[in-house]
């Protein structure tokens, strides 16, 4: 029995309804250092996402530097207007009306640059984004069974989806606001020395109390918008446990208690949201008052010089033009802290991500490993021990060696480790000592795929995903035809109720086969492995949801599918494995007992105690 399981199980309910996953980790934790991360590393990793995409990039920049520019020059020709504009009756229409044609062509141009700039943003950001979630969904592919099983999949699920989100959301504002701040800042400070170099010095002395000012709160709110997308994955992980079980949830009255967890979390989200929010808000605000300290000294300045020429001799529109270059500094400051909320989120969500992203993978195929083509199907488990924890030992000298074309049945109570035995024979979990050999190979010898093609596998726990019925049936054979998909599921006996449905095996079915009964899920997914025509069966518990009429009717199918083929049958029903060639009766991680039904029968042991339980009274 795998102790990671974290779906299916009251144990796994109650444990987060405790606060913890299946480990006992704080859920959404991945055991990842993403808050040990520091913002330049972050930086850097994002940069390197952005790097294909660096020709919208620099699009972007050359627009916002044409655009600004364009922008900056408007007050220079509205203050040549003003100045043209000496008193009632003195207007030089003759300076005038070029100016007025001359700004309308700017402003139209500078419209235009700051639709491209944005246009580039957004494509840049979209591809980024979507090359992320690409990287993010082919790492969890390639995470060993192990990882997936011991994490909460609600919090996987909100790296790979919301927290990508946040990272876009994030580049699309900041780029946008950082290339157009930053461009702006430089351009009106270039401005303002050309007009005046006292009254730009008197901006710039000013500027950094505004720029401290948002540093030191961007500061203390970092780690409140650490936390928030911590919970926030905290939450999707138990929304998304709790909806998949809702039957279980329903069954045991758990609804109650699983609100109240619910209520918890949410109330921690809210918690740490409201701190962050708080701090981040105080930064826009904050910056706008000395921004238009700074606007109001420039003002007071201004006229000062107008009048007394000092500290330098101004015009009134040059004066109007340095109040203009001057809320235009300031505003990039403003503009920057507004989203300043977002570009947090965004970095927090990215260290979430890159956690994930640095996980340890599934160990690549061994130097040399070869693809296991046309097996024959002879398997042997050679003095195996294996365990999920260290400290708690499992399967202990396993000694298995089955033949082409041979049944071997696993018996033995909740918890033996029969299902493990499955999952050492896919190399889902690799053995702590001893050797499994496939056709006189170690299996890690051969490439996963290769190894993994050659098992057909059928759980107790059946597995359908939204689509129609043929292609759930071709699941593992995408490129079969209409013919050899019925022809498996008329083996399987599932034909007849397939077409009592209304488009027959085009009908779409829901997640987890939506109202389908558990015997009619199983029995697709046996029609499934039938298509697949696999030189070795893994059969766990196959046939324990269908009634006991279907259950003949498929275990006759089941006779025919496995002439020929490698069978390991994990049964509790023992009347499912009477004609197996070689029963295993398990116990504590060990083999106990082998032979077959009439043999173990005339040992009076273990095996035979547990067909007495079953059968006695029938008989």
């Amino acid at each position: 029995m795998n102790p990671y399981a974290s779906t299916g199980s009251v144990a796994t309910v109650t444990a987060t309804v405790a606060g913890k996953d299946s480990l006992g980790c704080p859920n959404g934790d991945t055991g990842g250092s993403s808050s040990s991360m520091s913002t330049l590393e972050v930086t850097r990793r994002l940069l390197a996402y952005v790097g294909p995409y660096r020709g919208l990039l620099v699009a972007s920049l050359l627009s916002a530097i044409a655009g600004v520019t364009l922008q900056l020059y408007v007050p220079i020709l509205i203050g040549r207007g003003i100045d043209c504009m000496i008193g009632v009756g003195r207007v030089d229409f003759d300076v005038l009306v070029p100016l007025v044609r001359e700004l309308a062509i700017v402003v139209i141009a500078a419209s235009a640059l700051q639709w491209v700039q944005g246009y580039c943003v957004n494509r840049l950001s979209y591809e980024t984004v979507r090359d992320l979630r690409n990287v993010a969904s082919d790492k969890l592919n390639r995470m060993p069974l192990s990882f997936i099983d011991s994490h909460p999949h609600g919090d996987l699920i909100s790296r790979v989806v919301n927290d990508v989100d946040q990272i876009g959301d994030g580049l699309l504002q900041g780029t946008n606001q950082l290339l157009s701040g930053a461009v702006t800042i430089v351009g009106t400070l270039g401005f303002m020395l050309a007009t005046s170099v006292p009254m730009a010095l008197v901006v710039v002395l000013v500027t950094p109390l505004s720029v401290g000012a948002a540093w030191l709160i961007t500061r203390l709110s970092d780690k409140s918008f650490a936390e928030q997308q911590r919970i926030q994955g905290e939450l999707g992980a138990h929304v998304e446990q709790y909806v998949g079980e809702q039957r279980l949830v329903d069954a045991f009255a758990f609804g109650p208690e699983a609100c109240e967890r619910f209520d918890e979390i949410n109330k921690r989200l809210y918690t740490s949201g409201e701190h962050a929010q708080f701090m981040s808000s105080l930064s826009n605000p904050g910056t706008r008052f000395i921004n238009n300290i700074i606007y109001a000294v420039v003002a007071v300045v201004g006229c000062l010089s107008v009048i007394t020429g000092a500290p330098a001799r101004l015009t009134v529109g040059e004066v109007q033009a340095f109040l203009s270059y001057a809320n235009q500094y300031t505003k990039p400051f403003n503009e920057i802290t507004g989203v300043i909320a977002q570009i947090q989120t965004a970095y927090a969500s990215a260290r979430r991500v890159f956690a994930l992203l640095d996980a340890t993978e599934e160990g690549p195929d061994g130097a040399g490993a070869i693809e296991l083509v046309r097996p024959c199907g002879e398997v042997s488990f050679d003095h195996v021990d294996f365990s999920y924890v260290p400290d708690r030992e499992l399967l202990k000298d396993i000694c298995i060696h089955a033949t082409p074309g041979e049944r071997i049945a696993l018996v033995g109570p909740t918890g033996c480790g029969k299902t493990t035995l499955i999952n050492l024979l896919l190399r889902f979990y690799d053995v702590n000592s001893g050797t499994i050999a496939v056709d006189g190979r170690s299996s890690d010898e051969y490439t996963r795929a290769s190894l993994r093609r050659s098992f057909g596998m059928v759980l107790q726990d059946s597995w359908l995903f939204a689509g129609t019925v043929h292609d759930n049936i071709a699941y593992g054979r995408p490129g079969a035809t209409r013919e050899q998909v019925e022809e498996a599921a008329r083996r399987a006996h599932a034909d007849k109720f397939i077409r009592q449905l209304p488009q027959g095996y085009d009908t779409v079915i829901g997640e987890d086969g939506g109202s389908f009964s558990q015997g009619q899920r199983q029995l697709l997914c046996i029609a499934r492995v039938m298509l697949t025509d696999p030189a070795i069966l893994l059969l766990d518990e196959a046939t324990s949801s269908i009634d006991t009429r279907t259950e003949l009717q498929v275990q006759a199918a089941f006779d025919e599918l496995m002439r020929g083929r490698t069978s390991f049958v994990v049964a509790h029903r023992l009347s499912t494995i009477r004609n197996a060639d070689c029963i295993l009766v398990m116990r504590d991680g060990r083999i106990i007992e082998r032979g077959t039904h009439e043999e173990l029968l005339s040992l009076h042991g273990f095996y035979s105690s547990l067909y007495e339980s079953q059968f006695a009274r029938e008989e």
